[in-house]
Formats: structure tokens, sequence, C-alpha cells
């Protein structure tokens, strides 16, 4: 009887596990973003990231919507993911047609468009997803008119926002430890993951460990992550951290 206990369980484990692969490989998703997986490894980022079906989570810069998508076929339909998207983004028809087109295939989604410091703030998250947007709580640019983010305020709003036991995900590209996040986000797009764990420490978020599947050997953190160089091959942290 036990041995057969602990088959059954070691089968749903290997469900669990196979889930994220699935939502990955279903049909659906646009050939551009599907290109991007060998890259970001989505679906052991989703298997690692303690979401569960059922959840609100927000999508902090969503970009087009890579995770969002991907978030929401992992989070159900009775889940919903809200994509943060500032403004600026929409001004391109290509990406609003973009947006208006995984909305229809994922209606669990819900698109606010704000820069983060402003947008409306969800309530009664499960979880934040940052994918490579961390750092642009510390970046600020006229030309692509994204205003300065007091960051001690959007964490603070972020923690109230969050249920206990909430999850905060952020993965980003390893900066130079030490340099001034605003000067680096601007410089490089990057930022030291020192600060990451100091940030959410003083917001009242507990480190919940991190999951060493995007870190690369051989990154200069002292280059742009756009340089074609270092694109996509940077060497990036995933950091866990969970409301008490």
């Amino acid at each position: 009887m036990m041995q057969r206990a602990l088959a059954l369980a070691g089968i749903a484990m290997l469900v669990m596990a196979a889930a994220p692969v699935d939502v990955v490989n279903a049909p659906g998703r646009p050939e551009a973003m599907v290109a991007l997986d060998a890259g970001r490894m989505p679906a052991q980022v989703l298997a690692q990231s303690l979401i569960r079906p059922g959840a609100r989570v927000m999508d902090v810069m969503a970009g087009q919507g890579y995770y969002t998508e991907l978030l929401a076929r992992h989070v159900g339909p009775k889940g919903k993911v809200y994509a943060v998207e500032p403004p600026n983004y929409m001004d391109n028809p290509k990406v609003v047609e973009g947006w208006e087109a995984l909305k229809k295939r994922n209606p669990n989604v819900e698109l606010v468009v704000g820069a983060p410091g402003e947008a409306a703030m969800p309530e009664k998250l499960d979880a934040a997803f940052f994918h490579l947007t961390y750092h642009d709580l510390y970046w600020q640019s006229e030309k692509f008119k994204y205003p300065r983010t007091d960051v001690d305020a959007y964490n603070a709003r972020l923690f109230q926002a969050m249920k206990p036991g909430g999850v905060v995900i952020i993965i980003d590209h390893y900066g130079v430890p030490g340099m001034d996040s605003r000067a680096q986000a601007d410089k490089t797009h990057r930022i030291d993951a020192d600060v990451v764990k100091a940030d959410m420490a003083r917001a009242g978020f507990r480190y919940a460990g991190s999951v060493p599947i995007l870190e690369m050997a051989g990154d200069d953190p002292t280059k742009l992550v756009f340089d074609p160089a270092v694109r996509g091959k940077t060497n990036r942290f995933y950091y866990r951290f969970v409301k008490p």
C-alpha cells in the first residue's frame, strides 16, 4: 500500500513538473516569441516560480507579452495576469495589434497601460513577475517618455498589494557590484543583484532563494545588454521573494 502511495505521489510530481513544458509547447504562440525560448528557458523558469494555477499575477513591464502569455496559460482560466505596459510602448500600432491578438488568445489577460510608478496597482496579487525589467525602476528617459520611479515607494505599494504568501519573481542581468543603480540602468540596463535583495528586504519581503538556471559564464557586466556580443547571452540572476 505504501509503495503504491509513493508511486502515485511520484507520478503527481512528474505531472506538475511537466505542466510548464506543456504551457510552452502548446500551439498558438507567435513564432517570434517561440524563437526566444532557447535562451530564456521558460519551462524551467515557470516550474521554479512558485506560481500556481488560479493565481493573480502582475507582469511588470511586459514588453510584447512574451511572459504574459505563458503566465496566462500557466495560471489557467481561473487565474488572471495583469500586464503593465508603459504608454510609449503603445505608440507603435504593431505593438497594439500584437496585444489585441494576445488578449484574444488569452481572455484572462488584462493590459494596464502606465509606467510602473504611475499605473494602478492591482490588489490581492498572488505573484509579481519582473523579467529583465526590475532595473527599469531605476531608469528614466525623456526621449522615451519614461518617468523617474521612487523605487522604495513602488515596492511599498507592491507589498501592500500582495497577499500573504505571495511571491515576487525577479530575473535580471547581473551588473557591476557597487555601481550606482540609476547610472547603471541608464548605461547598460543592468543592476547589482545585492541592490535587489536590499530593496526587497526594506519593503518587507523575505528572500526565498535563487535559481541558477540563467547564469552564464563569460558575460561582461560593463556591457550594454543590447550589445550584439552579449544580447541574449547575459549572466542573469533569478531571485524569489515572499511576503510573510
